[in-house]
Formats: structure tokens, sequence, C-alpha cells
């Protein structure tokens, strides 16, 4: 149960918090995709951090974590930004933000 929260809580922050860290800095359009992603793997590590110094029974991320969240995020805008194709394929539609945002999720919970 506390897992389900400590996803919910990341997806919501990260989802909304991204967005919000990244209108305070002067960017062009062309690398939004790959900071979205960063700033998605940060906040997903930082809120997992908080949360296992808050409730003792969540694991403290490591390095690990935060890189696997990294790595897949990024990836995940590599996808969307140089295999388009790929997402109109799939047959569900979705913003195209949310590959990252899963990558960075995916790749948190790995790495713990």
């Amino acid at each position: 149960m506390i897992l389900v929260i400590l996803i919910a809580a990341q997806l919501l922050i990260a989802f909304l918090g991204a967005p919000q860290a990244l209108a305070l800095l002067p960017l062009s359009a062309a690398p939004l995709v790959f900071l979205h992603a960063i700033a998605y793997a940060l906040i997903m590590w930082l809120v997992g951090l908080a949360a296992s110094f808050a409730l003792k029974w969540v694991h403290r991320p490591g390095v690990r974590a935060l890189g696997l969240a990294l790595v897949l995020a990024l990836s995940g805008a590599a996808l969307i930004t140089f295999a388009p194709g790929l997402l109109t394929a799939i047959p569900v539609k979705f913003p195209q933000l949310y590959v990252p945002l899963i990558g960075a999720l995916i790749g948190y919970h790995l790495g713990r």
C-alpha cells in the first residue's frame, strides 16, 4: 500500500513540478523534452528520498535509482524525439511527455 502511495506521489509531483521548475529557465524548444526527462528523474528521486526520511518503511534511494531513472527517462525522450512513428502506432493516445515520465518512474523503482 505504501508503494502505491509513493508511486502516486512521485507521478503527481513530477508531472506538476517539472513544468513549473522548467518555466524558471530561459529555454528554447529544442532540448525541452530532454530537460523534462531530467527534471522528471530528479523529482522522482527527490520525492523518494524525502519519503525515506519521513516514512521508516521506505528505503532510501541510492545513486543507482537516480541513474536508472535518468537513463530510462532520457531514453523515452529520445524515443519520442527521434522515432515519433512508434508512438503513432500505439492505438491508445496519450501526451508524449508521459513516455519519459513513466520511464523515470520505472527506472527509479528498478534501481531501488
